[in-house]
Order: C-alpha cells, then sequence, then structure tokens
C-alpha cells in the first residue's frame, strides 16, 4: 500500500469519526460525562399518561398514577387482562382530536393541579387533574370528573 493510499484512508476515517461524534451530539449521546435527564413537569406526567392510552401501553399508563388511583387502575386491569385493557385505552382515546393542558398551579412543593382540556369532534370536556412529586417524577394522584365545554364551532367545522 502506498503512503498517498494510507493517507487518504486515515483521512476518510477521521471524517467518518467526526461525522458520527456530530450525530451522536446532535441525537442526544454525550462523550465523558454523565448527563441527567431534567426534572419531568406536571404537565410531562399528563401528555406520557395520554401517550401510553394512545398506544395502548398498560404498563406506562399505570406508572403515570400514583396512591389510590393508581391501585384502583390496576386492579382494573387484574379483572380484565392486560390485553383488554389496553383495547380499551386505544378506543377510549380514539376520538379525542386534542388536548391542551393549562399552565399547572403549584399547590405546595410535591402538589399540583392543571386543568386539561379534551377536543372532540362535536364536544369539549375538561376536566382538573391533581399531580404529587414522587422524586423527580411527576405523577396524576387524583382526577376530577369531566365537565362539557360548549363549543361555538364543532372541531373540524369549515371556515368560509
Amino acid at each position: 500500500m502506498t503512503r498517498e493510499r494510507k493517507t487518504h484512508l486515515a483521512t476518510v476515517a477521521v471524517l467518518v469519526l467526526a461525522l458520527g461524534a456530530a450525530l451522536g451530539q446532535k441525537s442526544g449521546w454525550r462523550f465523558g460525562r454523565s448527563v441527567e435527564s431534567p426534572p419531568s413537569s406536571p404537565q410531562d406526567a399528563i401528555y406520557g399518561m395520554l401517550d401510553a392510552a394512545r398506544s395502548g401501553n398498560v404498563a406506562a399508563y399505570l406508572a403515570s398514577y400514583t396512591g389510590p388511583m393508581a391501585a384502583s387502575l390496576q386492579e382494573s386491569v387484574r379483572e380484565t387482562s392486560e390485553a383488554a385493557f389496553s383495547q380499551y385505552l386505544r378506543e377510549s382515546n380514539s376520538a379525542i382530536k386534542g388536548v391542551a393542558v393549562s399552565e399547572p398551579q403549584m399547590t405546595g412543593d410535591r402538589e399540583a393541579s392543571a386543568r386539561v382540556e379534551y377536543v372532540y369532534q362535536d364536544r369539549n370536556e375538561v376536566q382538573i387533574m391533581h399531580l404529587e412529586k414522587a422524586g423527580i417524577e411527576w405523577r396524576i394522584a387524583r382526577v376530577e370528573g369531566a365537565e362539557r365545554v360548549k363549543t361555538l364551532i364543532p372541531y373540524g367545522t369549515p371556515v368560509r
């Protein structure tokens, strides 16, 4: 192998490594230091629960809750089956067109409540969710009953 060929291969190898490092850092990899994820917010817990319900991920859905509400949901899963509960989660969330989560109101150092508005084709519903902080994660502790909100223009109405 000639000296010119070795230089060419070394240059290509260095460029490939540099490109790999740049792509790795862009996707969140960190080299040489440990980075903890930032503490979650109450909104993260709510959106995480909604994502888990939409995909039918029972384990992630249950992990979004704490206290008596978590125990009640776990009992529901035991009474049916995980597959049936997963199907229920997907079906009950399929009609939701959008979700708006208000800025949480802190009711203590480790407690918050947030207004969640669900947008359906023919109506909107509002629920207040109460959350508690467990370590660095927020979890849903209890949920108030849903109230229907009057909408002037239903979702999906063509604009003229």
